[in-house]
């Protein structure tokens, strides 16, 4: 099983893509579609919301009013964390159902407009964004949704910023064309990004890592910061330093266009341990070539994301 975020701005196209790709096979989880669902009338959420706020938040049939729910809960920042005490735990849960009833070899679709805002991206194999400039948007939201403009407005800025996307984005699709250009995207991501990742996962084998020298990229910086979240995130306490390393980590370095990362660990056992979790996570080791590729090397499942990981004991 591969987890694959999607997320995007209001109005940026992600219905689109969600679309195309649950038409190849993938199993889509909503999550607005959830948080709707764990407040419905009869919840426990619902129940827990209107002991914290007052029967005031129901409509007349008893439903959950959002506008004056936001109005007692967004009031101060007491109002907020007692909201999100009571909601998130219920929508994580709901996903870790919907996620562990999903087949061995499925490509989850975690469909999250908040990823970005929630600091979500380090917990997924990728992270698909959807993009369109905010004036498209706007465009959208109003003439196709009926939004209210300023209302639009205020939503969009909101949200995280291009450049907060663009920095979590392991796949950026442009949505400044047509519904249909941007299925086509979509559904090449699927045929070259996401079917080889699960391939590879399933097998446990990385995929090759280009040897020829190029320019350097300012790029390379960001993709090994978000390589070294990642890896943060699977391993935890498990490791003592992550970093990136190697060519791509000096500015202005010609090298071949592969993230080395530096994950060092306390002994043996974490070495082990550590070796498990990237396996699991989608970071086989490397197989020798030669016999000269060192031991405790792991390459990425991902054929989009040239990784190399030393996972050393430290000294």
């Amino acid at each position: 099983m591969i987890r694959v975020g999607l997320t995007g701005g209001i109005g940026a196209g992600k219905s689109t893509v969600a679309k195309t790709l649950v038409a190849q096979g993938a199993h889509h989880i909503d999550a607005d579609r959830i948080a709707r669902e764990v407040v419905e009338p009869g919840t426990p959420g619902l129940a827990a919301l209107v002991d914290a706020f007052g029967p005031e938040i129901l409509d007349s049939h008893g439903a959950l009013n959002r506008p004056a729910l936001a109005a007692r809960a967004f009031a101060d920042e007491e109002g907020v964390k007692k909201l999100n005490a009571i909601t998130h735990p219920l929508i994580g849960a709901r996903t870790q159902e919907l996620t562990a009833a999903a087949p061995a070899d499925a490509v989850i679709l975690h469909d999250v407009p908040l990823l970005v805002e929630g600091n979500m991206a380090p917990f997924y194999d990728a992270v698909i964004v959807v993009h369109a400039d905010a004036e498209s948007r706007l465009h959208r939201l109003v003439s196709l949704r009926g939004m209210d403009d300023a209302d639009a407005r205020k939503r969009i800025e909101a949200q995280a910023s291009d450049a907060q996307r663009r920095a979590v984005a392991d796949i950026w699709l442009d949505n400044s064309g047509t519904p249909e250009e941007l299925a086509e995207q979509a559904l090449q991501v699927w045929n070259d990004r996401v079917l080889p990742l699960r391939e590879n996962h399933s097998r446990g084998v990385a995929a090759p890592l280009p040897t020829a020298v190029v320019d350097a990229d300012p790029a390379w910086a960001v993709i090994g910061t978000r390589v070294v979240n990642r890896l943060w995130a699977l391993l935890g306490a498990g490791a003592k330093r992550i970093e990136h390393v190697g060519p791509t980590a000096e500015p202005g370095t010609p090298a071949p266009p592969v993230i080395d990362v530096a994950v060092i660990v306390a002994d043996d056992a974490a070495a082990d341990e550590a070796a498990r979790l990237l396996y699991a996570g989608g970071f086989p080791v490397i197989d020798a070539e030669g016999g000269v590729t060192p031991a405790r090397t792991h390459g990425a499942a991902d054929p989009g994301r040239p990784v190399r990981i030393h996972l050393r004991v430290e000294d």
